[in-house]
């Protein structure tokens, strides 16, 4: 497993742009498959990209083609999200995850590491 924490997360208005962060522990980053998972209240954890260790392969959600970027930087050990166009629906909780699968495989149960998450909120 890796520890990790991100950041970036904030109050933007609709149509406007944030980064997250997530900054990672430990010696073998490059060997996992980074992921943003985001969760509203009351509503089941879902994926928006994830990205293969070396950065090679990316996979994201419907929802965020075309207007959100994963990418991943091992020397720093972090992965980032950026995320264009944002919209009101957009709002919640990120977190980062790390695991050893596909980047195209969605599912939580393929991810092991867990950061905190940190709040995004659009405002329209």
């Amino acid at each position: 497993q890796v520890h990790l924490v991100e950041s970036g997360g904030g109050l933007v208005q609709a149509g406007g742009s944030l980064r997250l962060s997530c900054a990672a522990s430990g010696r073998t980053f490059s060997r996992y498959t980074m992921g943003w998972f985001r969760q509203v209240q009351g509503k089941e954890r879902e994926f928006v990209a994830g990205i293969s260790g070396l950065g090679a392969t990316t996979a994201y959600a419907d929802s965020a083609k075309g207007r959100f970027t994963i990418s991943r930087d091992n020397d720093k050990k972090t992965v980032y999200l950026q995320m264009d166009v944002l919209k009101p629906e957009d709002t919640a909780v990120y977190y980062c995850a790390g695991g050893s699968g596909s980047p195209y495989v969605r599912s939580e149960l393929a991810y092991d590491s867990w950061g905190q998450g940190t709040q995004v909120t659009v405002s329209s």
